[in-house]
């Protein structure tokens, strides 16, 4: 999608603090941060929700496996909440399905 923002970022046309990308994944730090860490974990190729993840293939398991990466590079691997808001009444408020990463801080429940 040329005008969605995260594909932009993962396409590097648009600017990112970068935390960690590999072939498949990008993750970046939340421009409006909840936490004294928060990282956004996105997908290179646009899928709007994680209602629109292929069921075959290892997408699910790179983002993850980026999540923990994410959760070394930041120093929060001791604890971090791990997040994906799915369409409009989940919270999302971007249509490019993405992780956010919360840690630095007590993460108190519930949540919302």
């Amino acid at each position: 999608m040329r005008d969605c923002v995260f594909c932009r970022i993962a396409r590097g046309e648009a600017p990112a603090s970068i935390v960690y990308q590999d072939e498949r994944v990008v993750a970046f730090r939340d421009l409006n941060p909840k936490a004294p860490v928060h990282v956004l974990v996105i997908p290179r190729e646009h899928y709007t929700s994680i209602m629109e993840l292929p069921e075959e293939g290892r997408l699910l398991e790179c983002l993850l496996l980026a999540i923990k990466e994410v959760a070394r590079a930041t120093g929060v691997q001791g604890g971090f909440r791990s997040v994906v808001n799915c369409g409009a009444r989940g919270g999302q408020t971007v249509g490019h399905l993405h992780f956010h990463v919360l840690g630095g801080r007590f993460m108190r429940w519930p949540p919302g």
